[in-house]
């Protein structure tokens, strides 16, 4: 007689259980303080010491700062021999004329070098990192001067 023998195997196969592990991941940036300043031209054109007025001028230089900085933005004597704050020099040769350089389109607050004072301050804001910053300037009336091409060098300084 045959006898049949049915083999059932089982085989059991592990399930591999999904594992997770958590842990943070810290980012951080500092933003510095940050001012430039462009350099700028202020043109004044030709003066006529016989015409009795003054002779007025302006320019615009660029101030970039980190926004929220605030600064105070400075102006030297200029070059010119004797100068000072209150009065700048151009020269031409050995030959000075006098002008003055204002924070204001009246020409009424002049523009020198000492933070909190004489400068003009601000805060870099409204979104811009680029603010324009206006410079007047007067050459007085009937300077007596010789005829020449005169030119100072005044050094700016942003404190920020």
């Amino acid at each position: 007689m045959a006898l049949a023998i049915a083999a059932s195997s089982v085989c059991a196969v592990p399930t591999a259980q999904a594992a997770t592990a958590s842990g943070t991941l810290t980012v951080t940036a500092s933003v510095a303080s940050v001012c430039l300043i462009a350099n700028g031209t202020l043109a004044f054109g030709s003066y006529d010491p016989t015409s009795g007025a003054a002779l007025n001028g302006s320019t615009t230089v660029t101030l970039t700062c980190t926004l929220g900085t605030p600064y105070q933005i400075g102006l030297d004597a200029g070059a010119g021999s004797g100068a000072t704050v209150a009065l700048r020099k151009l020269t031409s040769g050995a030959n000075t004329l006098d002008y003055r350089l204002f924070r204001d389109a009246s020409r009424t607050l002049n523009w020198g070098n000492t933070p909190g004072t004489d400068t003009l301050g601000g805060t870099s804001s409204s979104g811009s990192l680029s603010n324009t910053i206006t410079i007047y300037g007067q050459i007085p009336a009937s300077a007596a001067v010789p005829t020449g091409s005169y030119s100072d060098s005044v050094a700016i300084t942003v404190t920020y």
